[in-house]
C-alpha cells in the first residue's frame, strides 16, 4: 500500500496575494509630493537598479542606497518612517487571507516571495525580516533562503 504525498498549496505574493502595483503607485505619490518629480526619478532608478542586482524588490536597500548619494537630506528619515509604517495588509487583494485559509484546512500552505521581507500574516500582524518564517498553518519562503530548512 502507498501512502498518499502531503498535499501542499504554493501561493505567490506579487501581485496574486499582495498588490505590489499599487505598493509601487502609493510610494511614488509620496515620494513625488513629499521630495519631487525629480527624487522620485531617481529612488526608483535605484530601485530597478537593485531590482536587477538581487532579482527581487528592496524598498529599504533602495532607500539607504539613495541616502548613500545625499547624506545630508534629513527628510530621507520620513521617507523611511514611511515605508516602515505603510499598511501593507491593507494591500492584499480581496479574499486572499480566505483563499489561504481554505487552503491551509486541505494541507500545508505556503506562501512563496521573490524577496518581499515584510509580509501580513492571515492574522494581520507582519511576518518576518528576513529569511523563512512561520505564521499559524501558513509557511513564508523568500529566495535566497534554503526552503528545505523547515
Amino acid at each position: 500500500m502507498t501512502v498518499p504525498a502531503e498535499v501542499v498549496f504554493l501561493f505567490d505574493v506579487d501581485n496574486t496575494l499582495l498588490d505590489n502595483d499599487r505598493i509601487e503607485k502609493d510610494l511614488r505619490q509620496h515620494i513625488e509630493h513629499e521630495f519631487g518629480v525629480e527624487n522620485s526619478d531617481r529612488y526608483f532608478a535605484i530601485l530597478e537598479e537593485l531590482r536587477a542586482e538581487l532579482s527581487y524588490t528592496d524598498y529599504l536597500g533602495t532607500l539607504q542606497r539613495y541616502r548613500l548619494l545625499d547624506m545630508c537630506d534629513s527628510r530621507l528619515l520620513m521617507l523611511s518612517a514611511y515605508l516602515v509604517d505603510y499598511p501593507f495588509a491593507n494591500r492584499l487583494y480581496p479574499g486572499s487571507l480566505d483563499a489561504l485559509g481554505h487552503a491551509r484546512a486541505m494541507g500545508k500552505t505556503v506562501i512563496l516571495s521573490d524577496g518581499e521581507r515584510s509580509l501580513p500574516t492571515p492574522e494581520g500582524s507582519t511576518v518576518g525580516t528576513m529569511g523563512n518564517r512561520r505564521g499559524p498553518g501558513v509557511d513564508l519562503h523568500t529566495q535566497g533562503t534554503d526552503a528545505g530548512q523547515r
